[in-house]
């Protein structure tokens, strides 16, 4: 089986959210077999930065959902989107 690399945008549901501490919560918050292997941070508007990082999940039945749902859960997330996905 394979493995995919899935860059997920993760939205702070506040511009003053400590996105340090954001990250350090999402990556407690992973799926068994999933791993994050760098964290980019996009400047959205309005002094609000998105974090995006890149995780690897093995390629099965349900692909980025399980991650997807463990971001969702993640206090001071406001939204969780897959913005690219390729095959490892």
């Amino acid at each position: 089986m394979g493995k995919v690399a899935a860059a997920v945008k993760v939205m702070p549901n506040d511009p003053d959210v400590d996105l340090d501490q954001l990250q350090e919560d999402l990556e407690q918050q992973l799926p068994e077999g999933a791993k994050i292997n760098g964290v980019e941070r996009d400047d959205v508007a309005f002094g609000l930065t998105a974090l995006i990082p890149t995780v690897i999940v093995p390629d099965d039945a349900g692909g980025t959902e399980a991650v997807e749902e463990a971001f969702a859960n993640v206090d001071n997330v406001e939204s969780v989107s897959v913005e690219d996905v390729g095959r490892l």
